[in-house]
């Protein structure tokens, strides 16, 4: 196909500056054009001419006042040999006339004009030159445009018959009214889609018009889906004038076809793994439906509904017993197929502090520290209790001595009288 790696831009190549547009159908730099199809030619002087625009080779070395010794031959599709362009009233007057200074004119440059053009000039000093032009025409061809472009790029679901999978056809790149017949490049998202005979193909058709001679290049790209391919696509076509030299030149708009891949499975994970948690632990469900456009999700649990916003994670915080179940996640597919997956949930009792207990192991925890801090509290409370005791029973034992010794001073102060009382009878 001998496209080039990138897809046509409005770069004038380098050397030439871009002129401005001709209409709708002109491409982006006739320039551009000039410069490749002069590629490949060996000897002379190369010249690339635009179809039906006038075309002037100058004779070096030729007088530019009478007398004139010069020749012009010339060699084209219009002459089956070499022929002299002979002064005026010539055969080949209306096709291509010799200026007065010399210089050969070619009022319309046509597709019989492309071929090799010949001048021998000798000035009045004997000195004979001579002038070689190698002719090469060219018109711009219609702007590039696919027809009958696929408007939905479907994914197969599953692989297909012994014989491969089906391809899809993408579209079919119409180039018309250009001359040289030159290619058609395919590209996809700005690269190059290069034919390889297996997942893509491209079958071209080029047909000439037998009255203008311009040629019509019909380009058909069928590319096998693969899944896992590029969300978007965008295939865009352009021309090249000739095959194998430079990028493409002139571009299309391109086409965008939706990415349509049918759901196939769904696999739901469950964190922590084994199914089987213990009562006040987080579980996380993930659901994964690989399709585009995206599936809907929704969830169950034992077969009803289950009231959760629908999603690809499902978060379970703190379970209990009311919990456990079989969970399922629903994937409804662009064309309503459904596919489903389910995973059994389990919740162990140890250590379960109740419906109201939040947190589990958290709660545990607290209520641990709560109970270790009230016991030292209370060892504290009766250790101050059994000090203020001590306390007082030391003050209380520091104020009995002066009692006491009131007490032995009354006794020996009732003595003598006691001791009187007995020695009276005795009297």
């Amino acid at each position: 196909m001998g496209c080039g790696g990138e897809v046509p831009g409005r770069r004038p190549p380098r050397g030439q500056t871009e002129p401005g547009p001709r209409g709708a159908d002109s491409m982006d730099s006739a320039g551009a054009w000039i410069f490749l199809l002069s590629l490949g030619a060996v000897g002379g002087q190369n010249i690339s001419a635009r179809i039906g625009e006038p075309l002037l080779l100058n004779c070096k070395g030729a007088p530019r006042k009478p007398p004139q010794q010069l020749e012009w031959k010339l060699n084209t599709g219009r002459t089956e040999a070499w022929k002299v362009v002979a002064g005026q009233g010539g055969p080949l007057d209306s096709v291509a006339r010799v200026l007065p200074n010399g210089s050969l004119l070619l009022p319309s440059v046509g597709i019989e004009d492309e071929g090799i053009f010949r001048c021998r000039a000798v000035n009045r000093a004997g000195r004979e030159t001579k002038s070689n032009y190698r002719v090469r025409v060219y018109q711009i061809p219609r702007k590039p445009e696919i027809l009958d472009p696929a408007s939905e790029w479907g994914v197969p679901g599953k692989p297909g018959p012994p014989t491969g999978p089906v391809p899809s056809q993408v579209g079919t790149c119409v180039v018309d009214g250009g001359y040289p017949a030159g290619a058609v490049c395919w590209h996809l998202n700005g690269k190059v889609l290069t034919p390889d005979g297996k997942g893509t193909s491209v079958r071209e058709e080029t047909r000439r018009d037998p009255e203008t001679g311009l040629y019509r290049v019909e380009s058909t790209l069928t590319v096998v889906p693969a899944r896992g391919g590029p969300p978007r696509l965008a295939f865009s076509c352009s021309y090249v004038p000739l095959p194998g030299h430079g990028r493409a030149l002139h571009s299309g708009s391109p086409i965008r076809p939706s990415v349509w891949e049918p759901l196939q499975e769904v696999r739901l994970t469950m964190r922590p793994e084994g199914g089987s948690v213990g009562a006040g632990e987080d579980v996380t469900l993930t659901c994964e439906a690989p399709a585009r456009p995206p599936p809907r999700l929704h969830w169950l649990k034992d077969g009803s509904p289950l009231e959760a916003p629908p999603g690809p994670v499902l978060l379970l915080a703190a379970v209990g017993p009311e919990q456990a179940g079989t969970y399922t996640c629903v994937a409804t597919g662009r064309d309503q197929n459904q596919r489903e997956s389910s995973v059994g949930l389990s919740v162990r009792l140890t250590g379960w502090c109740g419906p109201s207990s939040v947190g589990g192991r958290t709660l545990q925890t607290l209520a641990l520290v709560l109970g270790v801090l009230g016991a030292l509290g209370a060892m504290a409370l009766v250790a101050g209790i059994v000090l203020w005791r001590r306390r007082r029973r030391q003050l209380g034992e520091e104020r009995k001595p002066p009692e006491s010794q009131e007490e032995e001073e009354r006794a020996e102060l009732n003595q003598p009288e006691s001791e009187e009382a007995e020695s009276s009878p005795g009297q």
